[in-house]
């Protein structure tokens, strides 16, 4: 029996090598078909020709995938990308708004075979562009270009947040948009900026004036205050009491080291005092010579 099968298998090798060329062939020139290499941060999608079409249900993550010629591997980058876009909007009185926008997005990795079946690769300008111009479009047209140019009450953060929403039904993440710049007519344009101006002036005036408001009522308080301080002051002065102030006063000078004091008392019971400090008390109670 085994004899038998050397003999046919003898018959047959040139035929068997003839296959195995052609095999080899086939593997080399399917070869970028049959192994799909998918790197870092990205995620395939199957395309099976003769059976279920696009697998929607499983994701095929980093590494190599042997893959049936016939059938296509479609490969989803699925980190974080950023898209710039220029486009025009019209505000409630018909003037053009030129808009440059930064779009972060990316794929949700879970529903990426959804994506692909039901959107397809450019997704990008499929639905990202068109729904948030969309949303721009339809609220912007409501508002002044004067609104628009400084974002009043954060008018444009609340459009891009109802425009993410929308999108995160569509298996794509748009985490943000950032608005690079807004460029208006240039004639709109400088009406704006002098009237920010003269309103910053204003509210400088104004902050001026009431700075000034304060400070009249500090110094009429402060008047008040003196005036009430001499009136409590007035009621207990009396001629001895101011006499033995100076008293306490020359006493004080006195002490003072190297001074030369000359006081010369006014009035009948003035207190003169001529003298190299310091000065005794006795001193102090005799009158100057004349």
């Amino acid at each position: 029996m085994i004899k038998k099968f050397l003999k046919w298998l003898k018959g047959k090798i040139p035929l068997l090598i003839v296959l195995a060329l052609i095999l080899l062939l086939l593997i080399v020139f399917f070869f970028n078909r049959i192994f799909i290499t998918i790197n870092s941060g990205e995620a395939g999608v199957l395309y099976q020709r003769f059976s279920a079409g696009t697998v929607t249900d499983y994701v095929y993550a980093e590494g190599i995938h042997l893959v049936a010629p016939w059938d296509t591997m479609y490969i989803y980058n699925v980190r974080i990308q950023t898209q710039l876009h220029d486009f025009e909007v019209l505000t409630n009185r018909g003037l053009p708004i030129n808009l440059t926008l930064a779009i972060r997005y990316r794929p949700e990795y879970e529903t990426v075979g959804l994506l692909h079946q039901q959107v397809g690769p450019n997704y990008l300008n499929t639905i990202i562009v068109p729904e948030i111009e969309s949303e721009l479009r339809k609220h912007i047209g409501h508002y002044n270009p004067e609104d628009i140019y400084i974002n009043k009450e954060n008018i444009l953060t609340e459009i891009f947040v109802s425009a993410l929403d929308s999108l995160g039904q569509k298996f794509v993440k748009v985490n943000d948009v950032v608005i690079r710049t807004v460029t208006l007519p240039t004639e709109i344009k400088k009406a704006i900026e002098k009237k920010l101006i003269e309103e910053q002036s204003y509210q400088t005036y104004d902050f001026k004036l009431k700075i000034e408001e304060k400070e009249a009522e500090r110094k009429l308080i402060e008047a008040q205050g003196i005036r009430d301080y001499q009136e409590i002051i007035s009621e207990t002065l009396n001629e001895k009491l101011i006499k033995w102030q100076g008293i306490q006063a020359t006493l004080q000078l006195s002490e003072s080291e190297n001074t030369k004091v000359v006081i010369i008392g006014g009035g009948k019971d003035g207190l003169p005092i001529i003298g190299n400090v310091p000065i005794s008390s006795n001193e102090m109670t005799q009158p100057a010579s004349p």
